[in-house]
């Protein structure tokens, strides 16, 4: 099982203060892609003391650590997710925002050939797909 996000932290040997610890749970039960803003406000309903600040620093250090991965969707907000997390695309409605995981075999083995082709061993890859629901 992967470790959560505050044993991540606490493997690399990062300072747990509460806030951090709290910001970690938020993290660790987001199952969507949050912003700062939205940890935030997740944070401050469970510790009202926890600043914007705090969070910003605390996103920040733990993607320097690794434990996390910003995302950018197109809508000028950072957005983060588990690093450790299973592998998945991204597709983004322009229109709504809506943030939708999947994996699709065919785009894998896709990007597998064509590396192989160009010469390369894929070591890992990004997709996300800009998207307008069809009417």
């Amino acid at each position: 099982m992967t470790p959560t996000i505050l044993e991540r932290c606490e493997a690399n040997g990062l300072r747990l203060t509460a806030p951090r610890r709290i910001i970690a749970q938020v993290l660790e039960e987001a199952t969507d892609h949050p912003d700062v803003e939205t940890i935030h406000a997740r944070a401050v309903a469970l510790d009202a003391s926890i600043s914007l600040a705090t969070v910003y620093r605390t996103v920040n250090l733990f993607e320097e650590s690794g434990i996390l991965e910003r995302r950018e969707f197109g809508d000028g907000r950072a957005r983060w997710e588990d690093a450790e997390r299973e592998h998945h695309d991204h597709l983004i409605d322009v229109q709504t925002g809506e943030v939708i995981e999947f994996v699709d075999a065919e785009i894998e083995a896709l990007q597998e050939k064509i590396a192989e082709r160009l010469g390369y061993t894929l070591k890992g890859h990004r997709l996300e797909l800009f998207a307008v629901r069809k009417t």
